[in-house]
């Protein structure tokens, strides 16, 4: 089978963009592993990897700086939508993220965004409840430290 067309689709600012630059480095029916350099290029953040849980609503990824060493691991919030005729995946992320910093630290963001799509009319109720559930699962794993299995299955990746 062919390898997939991937897209990444925002609420803010509105945008569907192909990530036909991403290497896809495993795939089966439940993950999606890339690898892929930043489409716009920041002060620190240069490349990194992704896993799309497809069935449990997020992506983590391994953002990484120039020199390969760690900023941070950034957990959207998506819904994923695919196109069986095309081949498509349409990754919507659903604002909320959470990110994790080398030191422990963990910090959520953008819940502000959630309140301004649903005041305009932008993001259904029913992909609040499942944006709030997916965060939710995501956070019991973050906080019992079940992530690092997480970790683990990006790294094998990485350093083979």
């Amino acid at each position: 089978m062919d390898k997939p067309r991937l897209f990444r689709k925002r609420l803010i600012p509105e945008e569907c963009i192909p990530l036909d630059d991403d290497i896809i480095l495993s795939m089966d029916e439940d993950i999606i592993i890339t690898k892929w350099n930043t489409l716009h290029p920041k002060k620190n953040l240069h490349h990194g990897f992704s896993c799309y849980f497809l069935k449990e609503g997020y992506k983590v990824s391994k953002f990484l700086r120039e020199d390969d060493s760690l900023m941070y691991w950034y957990c959207d919030i998506i819904k994923t939508d695919y196109d069986k005729d095309t081949n498509t995946y349409v990754f919507t992320d659903l604002l909320a993220d959470v990110i994790m910093y080398p030191d422990g630290f963990v910090k959520v963001v953008d819940i502000d965004e959630i309140a301004l799509t649903l005041r305009e009319g932008k993001l259904p109720k029913e992909d609040v409840i499942i944006l709030l559930e997916n965060l939710d699962k995501l956070l019991k794993i973050v906080y019992s430290h079940d992530f690092e299995k997480y970790k683990h299955m990006i790294n094998s990746y990485i350093y083979q």
